[in-house]
């Protein structure tokens, strides 16, 4: 595999793993629901870049939308 066939595969796999999370994780309080906003404009940012043909910015986008998934997860902001 190319290198670009790679990075499309890398931010096909984890925008569907994202997408999975993104639907099953709820906010608790307000700093919550500000992540979650944030997580969704991440991850119409990586759609759009990834539209673009700018790889490494879409899956730059879809790493910064799960740092905050997985930090609003340990910090108590959003839960199941």
């Amino acid at each position: 595999m190319s290198l670009e066939k790679d990075l499309r595969e890398e931010i096909r796999k984890w925008a569907a793993k994202l997408d999975d999370a993104f639907s099953a994780i709820g906010a608790i309080d307000g700093r919550g629901r500000e992540m979650l906003s944030n997580i969704e404009a991440y991850r119409k940012d990586s759609k759009h870049f990834l539209e673009r043909g700018d790889l490494i910015k879409s899956f730059e986008c879809l790493i910064w939308a799960w740092a905050l998934l997985e930090v609003g997860k340990e910090l108590g902001h959003l839960g199941v």
